[in-house]
């Protein structure tokens, strides 16, 4: 659901789609590296630029 009153409401909602799309096509059981190399695919694919494991 986009709310326009949030600055990043569009792109929480693609970052959310993306997370379910993963959730459902795996499930649960997987590591954590195997949800995070699928998730990045799926990022990918929604046009999502990002830095993975980005060190502060």
């Amino acid at each position: 659901m986009i709310n326009e009153k949030y600055k990043y409401s569009e792109l929480t909602s693609k970052i959310i789609g993306c997370s379910m799309t993963v959730h459902k096509t795996l499930g649960s059981g997987f590591q954590e590296v195997i949800y995070q190399r699928v998730l990045v695919i799926e990022m990918q694919l929604a046009g999502i630029s990002f830095a993975r494991e980005f060190e502060i």
